[in-house]
């Protein structure tokens, strides 16, 4: 690198509070000795300004990066997909044009790295591949920004050492992990920019309005879903990731502003057991780069303080348990054009600078490692596939084949062989049918992945974790699993798993039944409600023409309907393949248990959803909570802004739903009695986790909670921050008992759940049993960590209340029944308290 950030300041006049800028060239960021082609268009010339001076939007970005691979031959650009909001996702693919011209042979040959055999290839000969992401964060732009400077360098620079590096590696770019919050975030920051650029971080330009840009279109963080892939832009990136094992994948962040920079590796007591000692050793001869580069260019640096590798959905860390090397880059944002710090004055070019500075010292230490990291890929796949083991995973449900499906269709997004079990197969306590199951054989490819997605662990070398600690994917989807089948169970491979479609219906002149296990019966519940056909709830069990039905299932009559039977019969036959599940025609009335004209089933309403948002919310649970009737259940929605709650007519809804929060922050006692007194007229309010509290402080719940001590017996002035962060529950599984009878657990047959639980709100159990329809177990812990402290706190105590408040209902979860959207198995839990809470 060329200059210090001396000589930038040296072009800058700052007051305290207004700066008068004149922002760098381009020799700020690039680096000396290098002559450029002039045929390729710089930054500026295309955008109108110099990077640094403006925030890039992000179709500013595709404009660059098109014209970019439009003028050099080093670069080809793909759009992989697009986001919520349409925006194209790019990767850009940049190496030499002798490179590209055999681009499908490396390709191959880098694939075969990882496959058996691969001991007979020659990796003095291969490419090295690298993997760089930037802003998966919108607002966290110095890494988008800098993709404008890494484009250009690697189109435009000329030499020997550009051509030998191009030589050496094949550079995935993708200059935006996340468009859609890039694009809010610039928008802000340019919009609340001062000509006389103002450093003083009350500005507003450096307070974003809620949501801000961190998040994707429905607030997910989508640096926690590169393990779950259930978001459009994850999909994207992971088919690259898939297509490519490539050996070095770095992802680029922006940490609090008084920070430097960070590199890894992170605290190493915090690592993830699964992953190799050496590959942290890698992580950290990777650092020495960054450090060079750093210490050359002036800017302070630190690495293995901070932040961990333990989560595998993470950028940093998903790399480490498939053979490569991830790495996480944290700059201290200057979140708009120029911020005072503890560091002094924070300019958004100087952090733009240490993002390209990262991305090439990374590109530096893959030419030189090349074949050390060629070489370590291939042993972990080698060295995975000998301790995999020779029998197979199984899981399934009976009763929710859907659950299992998009578990499997999970897997084959990370290149995991499924197959159909050959036959039945029983274990002691469970059973497994052919035709909802799906085998795993554990030897194959993904067999140490696949370890770290189903495992149970239950004890840490560190109390302290930057993420969650556990994520078993079969609790999430409260699947019966074993993973000791045989692995000759394993029948005919599936080559795309995919939900099932049901035969035609048959017309009925009676009655129809929609058994409420499957994970689609909410959304076709609301298609019949809303078409205005009546339907009524089992309370309790039966058997018609020979089917046994649970509790909780539906029934659409034929007679006294909006529709004639012909009419009925073709809408349910629609609703029943739209929603992937199957509803059956009933002959008559007299069944096994209550009959059909009974007391026992009550009729049911459409629903009427608002969610609360805005300031004092959470936007990552109230975008779990959008995203899952939105795009799931298809059930329409009103998003109330807090902020104007006291304007907005609550009679519209029959359910409100309240996020958790640091409540009751953005609602004010006018907005808290406005609320009170819809409840008490027949409305029901659904809280979560802190939302909790607020909701007893109105007086429309009561319940106790099971205080906690915190005995910092012996503890240093030093040891303080770790001893009450262990106190925390990051994020946990826990085992609850159900009582099936009970609306709020309709659809389910087993009569215990796997819970996700990152909170300490612990409630006690009722004295009436039958209040306690979902408690925790005496040993409830299943997976993850929680303090000694907490773990007795929690035992026996009830995640869930349900209690009337005049003529409506209230509803509280301790915990989050729709976590990262993978948490398919507890999404009926909410889904129950929205349809049948009159039924309670």
């Amino acid at each position: 690198m060329k200059k210090s950030i001396l000589l930038f300041l040296v072009g800058l006049v700052f007051t305290t509070t207004q700066a008068q800028v004149s922002y760098p060239t381009l020799d700020y960021y690039l680096p000396d000795n290098v002559s450029y082609d002039p045929n390729i268009p710089k930054p500026q010339e295309v955008l109108g300004y110099m990077p640094g001076e403006w925030h890039v939007s992000h179709d500013q970005l595709v404009s660059y990066m098109e014209k970019m691979a439009a003028a050099s031959p080093r670069i080809t650009i793909d759009r992989r997909g697009t986001t919520f909001e349409g925006r194209p996702l790019l990767l850009l693919t940049i190496t030499s044009p002798e490179n590209h011209a055999n681009i499908e042979q490396i390709k191959a040959e880098h694939q075969a790295l990882t496959e058996s055999g691969a001991e007979d290839l020659n990796t003095a000969q291969m490419p090295i591949v690298t993997y760089q992401g930037m802003s998966i964060h919108g607002n966290e732009p110095s890494g988008s920004n800098a993709g404008l400077l890494a484009a250009y360098y690697l189109a435009a620079a000329q030499g020997p050492e550009i051509d030998a590096l191009l030589d050496n590696v094949v550079v995935l770019f993708d200059p935006s992990f996340n468009p859609d919050g890039l694009q809010r975030f610039s928008y802000w920051a340019n919009t609340n920019k001062n000509q006389n650029l103002s450093s003083d971080p009350q500005d507003r330009e450096y307070s974003e309005v809620w949501p801000g840009g961190r998040t994707n279109h429905y607030w997910f963080d989508l640096n926690r879903d590169w393990l779950p892939t259930e978001l459009p832009e994850s999909q994207a990136r992971i088919k690259t990731y898939h297509a490519w094992h490539p050996n070095i994948l770095t992802d680029h962040h922006e940490m609090g502003s008084n920070s430097s920079f960070f590199f890894q590796p992170g605290i190493q007591s915090r690592t993830h057991p699964l992953t190799p000692k050496l590959n942290q050793e890698l992580t950290a001869e990777i650092g020495k780069y960054h450090a060079a580069a750093f210490d050359k260019l002036g800017s302070f640096y630190y690495t293995e303080e901070d932040y961990d590798d333990f989560y595998y959905g993470k950028g940093s860390t998903f790399p480490d348990i498939n053979g490569s090397i991830g790495i996480l880059f944290e700059q201290a944002s200057s979140r708009g054009h120029v911020q005072e710090t503890d560091n002094g004055l924070l300019t958004f070019p100087f952090t733009i600078r240490n993002q390209f500075t990262a991305f090439l010292s990374t590109l530096e230490a893959a030419q030189e490692m090349r074949v050390k990291l060629l070489d370590y890929q291939r042993d972990f796949y080698a060295n995975s596939r000998d301790k995999a083991g020779n029998d197979a995973y199984i899981f399934g449900s009976k009763n929710d084949p859907a659950r299992a499906t998009h578990l499997a269709k999970l897997l084959q997004r990370h290149k995991i062989d499924v197959y159909t079990p050959s036959e039945s197969y029983s274990t002691k306590d469970l059973s497994f049918d052919p035709k909802s199951s799906y085998v795993v054989p554990k030897s194959q490819k993904h067999s140490r992945l696949l370890k770290g997605m189903f495992e149970k662990r239950t004890s840490f070398e560190d109390s302290l974790f930057y993420d969650i600690s556990a994520w078993s994917f079969q609790l999430a989807f409260n699947l019966d699993f074993s993973d000791s089948a045989p692995a000759s169970l394993a029948g005919s491979k599936i080559d795309s798993v995919q939900l099932a479609t049901p035969l035609t219906l048959a017309q009925s002149s009676y009655a129809y039944m929609l058994p409420w296990g499957n994970y689609y019966a909410p959304k076709a519940l609301n298609a019949i409600l809303n078409k205005g056909l009546r339907a009524k709830v089992a309370l309790q069990p039966f058997t018609a023409d020979g089917i046994d039905y649970d509790y909780g299932t539906v029934m659409i009559p034929v007679q006294n309907q909006s529709l004639n039977a012909e009419e009925l019969q073709k809408f349910l036959d629609k609703v029943a393949k739209e929603s992937h599940l199957t509803i059956d025609p009933i002959k008559s009335g007299l069944t096994d248990g209550i009959d059909l004209g009974s007391r026992k089933f009550e009729a049911l309403k459409p629903q009427k959803i608002a969610l609360l948002v805005g300031d004092g919310i959470s936007s990552y649970d109230a975008g779990e909570i959008w995203h899952l009737l939105d795009t799931r259940f298809d059930i329409s929605i009103t998003k109330l802004d807090t902020r104007n709650l006291n304007r907005s007519d609550l009679n519209k809804y029959t359910t409100i739903i309240m996020p958790t929060s640091g409540w009751g922050g953005g609602l004010d006692e006018a907005a808290g009695d406005k609320i009170a007194a819809w409840v008490r007229n027949g409305g029901t309010l659904i809280g979560f986790k802190n939302a909790a509290r607020w909701i007893k402080r109105q007086g429309l719940i009561d319940y106790t909670t099971v205080s906690t001590e915190n005995p910092a017996k012996n503890i240093s002035f030093e040891q303080r921050r770790d001893f009450n962060g262990a106190q925390v529950i990051g994020g946990a599984i826990f085992t609850a008992t159900l009582d099936r009878s009970h609306p709020i657990a309709f659809g389910y047959d087993n009569n215990r759940i796997s819970l996700f639980r990152d909170t300490t709100l612990f409630i006690e159990a009722d004295e009436t049993s039958y209040k306690n329809p979902v408690q925790y177990t005496d040993e409830p812990l299943a997976a993850g960590y929680i303090s000694s402290i907490n773990y007795e706190a929690i035992k026996g105590t009830r995640p869930f209340v349900h209690q009337g408040a005049g003529r409506g209902n209230v509803l509280i979860f301790t915990d989050n029944t729709n976590f990262r959207a993978f948490w398919y198995g507890t999404s009926k839990l909410f889904m129950n308290g929205i349809f049948f809470s009159e039924q309670m």
